[in-house]
């Protein structure tokens, strides 16, 4: 099985920053596609940020200019630098994966890690 673990989320004021950080663990041989979607209370899951394995990104118009999304393919890891946080950004932050195992391709979910922007 594999395994997604969020960390990094809290609450942060108005203008800060924060990373969020994902490892993938299990039975994975290669992580593909890695990324961060977002659900505010009330919305759907939006995309944040998706990164490929050799580096190409994809950024939400949101995240442009202020999230940074990277990876560590070693560590089948995921992270988001977000940078000047406004209270929109407040949602539970998921990484997603679609990782290669013995077993086929499957595409993977975190819990969700909260992330609250407020003064």
């Amino acid at each position: 099985q594999v395994q997604l673990v969020e960390s990094g989320g809290g609450l942060v004021q108005p203008g800060g920053s924060l990373k969020l950080s994902c490892a993938a663990s299990g039975d994975v041989i290669i992580a593909a596609t890695m990324g961060w979607y977002r659900q505010a209370p009330g919305n759907q899951r939006e995309l944040v940020a998706t990164i490929a394995r050799f580096g190409d990104t994809n950024y939400a118009d949101s995240a442009k200019g202020r999230f940074t999304i990277s990876r560590d393919n070693p560590k089948n890891a995921v992270y988001l630098q977000m940078t000047s946080l406004q209270p929109e950004d407040t949602a539970t932050y998921s990484c997603y994966a679609n990782v290669m195992t013995l077993r086929g391709n499957f595409e993977e979910w975190g819990k969700g890690i909260r992330v609250t922007v407020s003064a």
